[in-house]
């Protein structure tokens, strides 16, 4: 399992493998870039099939937040941890993330975590416990979903202002995969909004919440994707949108909040060769992390305020992708290095 050459690896400078003996805590930490600040980046639990699949996933989700953190104009890096763990355990969870958190404290501020999928603020908070370098606990920013779930909803809506030339969401078929704490929210946000719900996750209590909470139907993950929609959203783990997912999609947008959605940078052209109008993930789910940066003089107004500014970011990708017919995905990616780039000297 080499990192250097790793088909994810981009120029890390820090790639940290944490293993403590008496909680069982096997955990990666990775630092992709701090030119912008500390970095920043949320701390996921899952069960990997293996130690590949886990760095495969640390290393892309921190250069995700390198440039999430650089596009919201937040002065932070980015950076993320993984943890191999079943994430429904409660056997010494405690343990677990006093463990996790005496790792973070000895990188000495270079990397700040939060909750992530799997974790929860309750978690977070027993990391703190270790070490100052954590943010979204609850007193203070809070937990960051309902705020991803903001963004990309308004995220959602440019996409419809710019493909559909329409102002909201109303009567628009939208297929939900994954309805965890940020889904559900974004539901919520559709459903306000007079969008029809089809919805899918491997939880059969969380969907039959939402179906009936908001009138949606539930269909088996597997048939989420060739659902006759206007937009697929994505809010679920990474890789969705890929060779054999590409050709069963019918709707016009791709717009969610989960994370490293495109299974690779090839599939940003395929998207845009079908006519589909692909949200980059780390642009349209920024909200929590926006929300994060207020914490340490928190105000939710002026939080709120700048998450709603993704909505603008968005439209400005769009039109920049048109005018140079380029995926939505490069066209972000190019601003994000600009940014990072620029403040590296």
């Amino acid at each position: 399992m080499a990192v250097f050459n790793h088909p994810a690896y981009d120029g890390h400078e820090q790639v940290v493998f944490c293993h403590d003996e008496a909680s069982g805590l096997k955990a990666i930490i990775a630092v992709h870039n701090t030119h912008l600040g500390a970095a920043f980046g949320g701390c996921r639990m899952w069960n990997y099939h293996s130690d590949d699949e886990a760095l495969t996933d640390v290393l892309r989700l921190s250069k995700g937040m390198t440039y999430k953190n650089a596009l919201a104009g937040l002065a932070m890096g980015g950076g993320k941890a993984v943890i191999i763990a079943d994430p429904s355990r409660t056997d010494n969870r405690e343990a677990l993330f006093r463990a996790f958190g005496k790792f973070v404290n000895k990188l000495g501020g270079s990397y700040y975590s939060a909750e992530d999928v799997g974790t929860s603020p309750a978690d977070i908070k027993i990391a703190s416990e270790e070490t100052p370098y954590v943010a979204g606990l609850e007193g203070k920013s809070g937990d960051p979903s309902p705020f991803t779930a903001l963004g990309t909803f308004l995220g959602i809506k440019a996409a419809v202002k710019h493909q559909f030339k329409r102002d909201n969401v109303k009567g628009l078929k939208v297929a939900v995969q994954g309805i965890g704490h940020v889904g559900y929210h974004l539901c919520r946000h559709l459903y306000q909004e007079g969008a029809e719900l089809i919805i899918t996750d491997i939880h059969q209590q969380a969907l039959e919440k939402v179906a009936q909470e908001f009138n949606a139907i539930s269909v088996v993950p597997q048939e989420i994707y060739d659902q006759d929609v206007d937009i697929y959203a994505p809010c679920a783990l990474g890789a969705t949108i890929n060779d054999a997912t590409l050709r069963l999609l019918k709707a016009k947008i791709v717009a969610g909040c989960a994370n490293n959605q495109l299974a690779e940078p090839r599939h940003g052209e395929q998207l845009k060769q079908q006519g589909i109008l692909y949200a980059p993930d780390y642009v349209i789910n920024a909200g929590g992390i926006i929300n994060v940066s207020f914490e340490s003089n928190y105000d939710v107004k002026q939080a709120t305020a700048k998450v709603e500014q993704i909505y603008d970011t968005l439209l400005t990708i769009f039109q920049k992708a048109d005018e140079q017919n380029r995926p939505t995905a490069e066209i972000a990616d190019e601003m994000a290095r600009n940014i990072i780039n620029h403040a590296a000297g």
